[in-house]
């Protein structure tokens, strides 16, 4: 297979995971909460990408006072009697299997299955396709994106155009239409609703798109808002008061080799006043950068992101006091014989050991990185309250405009500054990263953070940080200083496992010190 077709199979695998999944039996205990398990699942870790397909919610199943947010490998099962989580191992299972290899995603693509929703005891059909389809020997471009829709009466698909290859070229979101799918289907007061997305990366894209459909008039109503145009809608949901009806879309952006990138987060859309609002890490309690699955629940929303999990009354959004929320952490016991602790991810002398005591068994766990790809061995990063401090003599700050034109938005789910931290997050105390703040970047040397090429002769950079804490020293144009507040430790001596905890935000918040740097940037 020529590299060509793994970037286009590596790109394409995600299109074909399924949303729903049957609900699973919950051992209750006498206050109506499910028995925690005996011990914290494992969470073993083969590649970088775990991180994010682990963590990543799939689905939600409500059940007897009980909310279940399943991945691929975990439920993490809500119980309001005490409003807390447990985590156990999962059983999920997607209705649509993914396909296995090239061929099955290019077959899958040349004719895309119609999915089906129900409605007063009849089926409706529909699926989103490239028109014409270049599918299976790219001879042809396609030329627009096509809502096909069959009725209960119908035989054959009445058709809908979505956005065209110009309009894309327009609204500069991409010079090709990349593979559209739809992401949530929602039947609200006898109306359907489909979010839809596209493909991005190598020049590939779309236009966000919410199609509803009025089964009872046989009429469809395209909603694009201008301000998502770029983004990918993961799920949708909807909710009423009143006076208003709002849309809820879990939104980000990817790129090629980067499936996971930040975007507007969690948004909320206006029916009746057409307005817009954003929520996400930068500008709200969100914890996390990619919402994935949303759930109306009376006056709550619950946001699953790739860190954790939000509740927030829905209807006073913007006070802070409305969020709830709890973030993913991996723990290690710390072995009897210590744990010797390196500076950085290839650094071949420890820096100092760490040996548990009565107060100290535990080490939270923040990432691990390969060392050598082709020997699979790699170490973890981990939490060091000590911190280590760091020069990166060839890495300082930039204003957003030098790294592209000088025409460019800052968003603001963006630092206010290009800086070699610029995908920490300032919490008021720290600069922190959550779990799916991390950039995969598959074709460009893997995740990186506080690091360096420079005297590096190996597959990877000289990795200081990923994700651990920072406090930043001082920054100039051609130079950034930090202390980390972490280290390294080889993965054959820790055994992480799973917790969902309470967020705490820190005490004392000072002012972000970024903001000094960012004059004339």
């Amino acid at each position: 297979m020529s590299f060509k077709l793994i970037i286009t199979f590596l790109s394409l695998t995600s299109l074909f995971i399924g949303c729903t999944n049957p609900k699973q039996g919950i051992n209750k205990a006498e206050n109506n909460c499910p028995s925690p398990p005996a011990s914290y699942p494992n969470f073993n870790v083969k590649n970088e990408g775990d991180f994010f397909d682990k963590l990543k919610t799939l689905n939600i199943e409500v059940a007897e006072n009980l909310i279940i947010f399943q991945t691929q490998d975990y439920d993490f099962i809500f119980c309001d009697d005490n409003e807390s989580f447990i985590t156990q191992k999962g059983n999920y299972k997607p209705e649509e299997q993914p396909a296995k290899n090239y061929e099955e995603a290019i077959k899958e693509l040349n004719n895309p299955a119609y999915k089906i929703i129900n409605w007063q005891d009849k089926t409706y059909q529909y699926r989103v396709i490239l028109d014409p389809n270049p599918f299976p020997d790219f001879e042809v471009e396609p030329e627009k994106v096509v809502l096909e829709l069959i009725t209960p009466e119908a035989e054959e698909p009445q058709k809908q155009t979505l956005y065209t290859l110009e309009q894309v070229k327009k609204q500069e979101a991409g010079i090709q239409l990349g593979v559209p799918k739809v992401t949530a289907s929602v039947i609200y007061n006898n109306q359907f609703y489909w979010s839809v997305s596209s493909e991005q990366g190598e020049g590939n894209g779309g236009i966000a798109t919410i199609v509803n459909y009025d089964p009872q008039g046989n009429k469809i109503n395209i909603i694009q808002p201008s301000q998502i145009a770029k983004q990918q809608i993961n799920d949708l949901k909807i909710s009423n008061n009143d006076t208003d009806t709002t849309v809820w879309l879990a939104t980000q952006t990817s790129g090629e080799g980067n499936p996971y990138l930040p975007g507007m987060g969690l948004v909320s859309y206006n029916l009746n006043s057409q307005s817009l609002k954003s929520y996400h890490a930068r500008n709200s309690e969100l914890v996390g950068i990619i919402p994935h699955k949303l759930m109306i629940e009376k006056d709550n929303i619950w946001v699953a992101t790739g860190n954790g999990i939000c509740q927030i009354k829905w209807q006073a959004i913007e006070q802070e006091n409305s969020w709830k929320c709890w973030q993913f952490k991996l723990q290690a016991d710390i072995p009897s014989d210590g744990l010797e602790v390196y500076k950085s991810l290839l650094n071949s002398t420890s820096q100092t050991t760490l040996n548990a005591n009565e107060n100290n068994k535990i080490i939270e766990v923040l990432w691990w990185s390969s060392q050598d790809y082709e020997a699979e061995k790699g170490r973890y990063e981990v939490v060091y309250n000590a911190a280590f401090p760091v020069t990166l003599d060839d890495k300082g700050a930039m204003g957003w405009k030098e790294i592209y034109d000088k025409e460019y938005k800052v968003h603001s789910w963006e630092a206010t500054v290009y800086w070699p931290g610029k995908d920490w997050l300032w919490n008021g105390n720290k600069f922190t990263r959550p779990f799916d703040g991390v950039s995969l970047n598959y074709f460009g040397g893997g995740p990186g953070g506080i690091s360096t090429w420079k005297n590096s002769k190996k597959q990877r950079p000289e990795i200081y940080a990923i994700r651990g804490d920072l406090e930043l020293i001082n920054l100039t144009k051609n130079s950034t200083s930090v202390k980390y507040y972490s280290g390294w430790v080889n993965d054959n001596l820790l055994d992480p496992y799973l917790t969902i905890l309470p967020r705490k935000q820190p005490k004392n918040m000072e002012p972000n010190p970024l903001k000094k740097f960012t004059q004339n940037k």
